[in-house]
Order: C-alpha cells, then structure tokens, then sequence
C-alpha cells in the first residue's frame, strides 16, 4: 500500500508540473494556478505517507527496543533471585547451637565482622529502598549490549541466524554504481530540462508577419439563460481584456457577431506568432460574469496586391 501511494503520488504530480508548465507556455494563468495548488497538494500528500511511513518505523523499533528492555530486566531479576544471599556465614546455623565453633577470635576479627555487619545491614537498606525503575534503567542500558533476536519460526529461510551472519556487511558496489549513474542522469536531464523551458518561454523580438491583420473566431458560453445583449456585453468584455495582453500595441482592433454565440476578433497591424500564442491562451482562460470562451481557429488574413 505505501508503494502503491508512491506510484499514484508520483504520476499525479508528474502530470500537475507538466500541466502547470504547459499552461505558463500558452499563457493560461488561471489554469497553471490551479494546476500549481494540485501540485502543492500532491506534494502535501507524499510528505504525509513520508511521514507516516517513518513514524510506523520509529514505532516499531521503539516496541521492540521496549521488548528487549523487557527481556533485559527479567533476566536480571532471575539472576538476583539465584544468588545466594549475601553473609550468611553471620546467621545462626541451628537454633541449638549445634554446630558453633567456640575459638579465640582476635581484635582484627571482631572489626572485620562488625564492618560485614554493617555493610549487611547497608546492603539491606539498598535492596528494600531501591525501586523498580532502576531495573529498567538498568536493563535499557544494557539493551544495547544484547544479541539481535533469532529470527521467528515462521520466517522461512531467508532469515539468517546471528552465527551465519557476516561480521562486516559486504560490499555493495552495484548499488553504489546504481545511485551514481541515477544522479548524473538526473543531473543532465535537469539542465537539458532548464535549457528547453528557457529557450521555450524566453522573449525575443520576432519579424512582423507579412499579413494585414490576426483573426481569431471564439464562441462565448455562459451559464444560465441569458439575453443576446448580455451575451454581446460578454464577448466584447473578454475581447477588450484579451486584446491588452499582447505586448503589440493593437490600437485597431475590434470584435464583430458571427452566428448566435459565435464572435471574430481582428487586429491590425497582424501579430507576431508569439503574441497570437498569448491572446490564444488569454481568450481560452479568461472569464467574465459567469462568461467563457472557447477559440475555434485563428489565422492571419493576407494582404491585398
């Protein structure tokens, strides 16, 4: 499932950057907006299954760390209960006294078995003050020392026990020379990449067509029903915006009714290739008063010999 989310993440925002570079290339503002906040969101989206991933990871290294911390701690608690306890040679052996050996004890003796007293009775005081929690500090501590676990019953044979394994990883040389050649052709295809959006979208001045003037036939579409005037009001209003957006200075330049719906702009003097591309991308993006419109063809008109 997490690959799946990758696959479907990626795609989609392969197709949202192609999309948004496409609409910035005709022109198209409101649609390459669109197309960027998609890309946002997508890439929103990957960072959270990113995210998500990683913190399934952390969660489950963190419960097995808690387990071997666990296996660390009931180890120690058996250990302390197998011991044997500590001065039992001060304790009586019988209550009838059998067993006692009566000898000249010396000075130094009798220092030696105060002190064991005391430590006997220090030792006594740690063990019933100590609390639970410095086991299991204890015990975390010493969970970076242990083994890693055997491998379950059920893992098949693909799970190495810890004597098989080697004591230094072997080498990896293929996926070195895998990630290399991955980053140099990365690299090339960013700057051939850069070099064709550049030569793409870059201005340059162009040769004035030889031409009498630019037509370009729309239809306008608005929602709901609305009179013929408002439809006329509509075509002349995306017309008078569009008509700015080239940088040609289009001072003759006018809009005239064709069918119902369908209107023809004209420009004199004709435009340039680029500037068309412009007020083709602007009439198919613009919208006004619930108005859209749609470019049917475009051309230049020859002039007359």
């Amino acid at each position: 499932m997490k690959y799946l989310s990758y696959l479907f993440g990626g795609l989609s925002a392969a197709y949202a950057g192609y999309y948004l570079v496409l609409y910035l290339y005709r022109w198209e503002w409101q649609r390459a907006l669109i197309s960027g906040v998609l890309l946002l969101v997508i890439e929103g989206f990957l960072v959270c299954v990113l995210l998500l991933a990683r913190m399934s990871r952390l969660e489950n290294r963190l419960a097995e760390h808690d387990a071997r911390v666990e296996e660390v701690r009931r180890r120690l608690e058996q250990s302390r209960q197998a011991a044997p306890e500590r001065f039992r040679w001060l304790a009586a052996r019988d209550r009838d006294g059998t067993g006692r050996t009566f000898v000249f004890i010396p000075v130094l003796m009798v220092a030696g078995a105060a002190l064991s007293g005391v430590a006997f009775v220090v030792q006594k005081i740690a063990a019933a003050t100590v609390r639970p929690g410095a086991e299991r500090r204890l015990a975390g501590q010493l969970a970076a020392l242990t083994a890693p676990p055997d491998p379950a019953p059920g893992a098949g044979r693909g799970a190495a026990r810890l004597e098989d394994r080697p004591p230094v990883p072997p080498s990896r040389a293929g996926r070195k020379l895998t990630m290399l050649v991955a980053t140099v052709a990365g690299v090339v295809a960013l700057v051939l990449l850069r070099e064709s959006l550049a030569d793409a979208t870059q201005t340059r001045p162009e040769a004035l067509p030889d031409s009498a003037a630019t037509t370009v036939v729309f239809r306008v579409e608005m929602r709901g029903e609305e009179p013929p005037q408002a439809l006329a009001l509509a075509a002349e209003d995306l017309w008078q915006t569009c008509r700015r957006s080239t940088a040609a200075r289009n001072e003759q330049a006018f809009v005239q009714r064709l069918e119902d719906d369908v209107y023809a702009g004209v420009i004199r003097p004709a435009l340039t290739s680029h500037d068309l591309m412009r007020l083709h991308g602007c009439v198919e993006d613009a919208s006004t008063h619930r108005a859209t419109a749609r470019v049917l063809g475009e051309g230049q008109a020859e002039p007359r010999r």
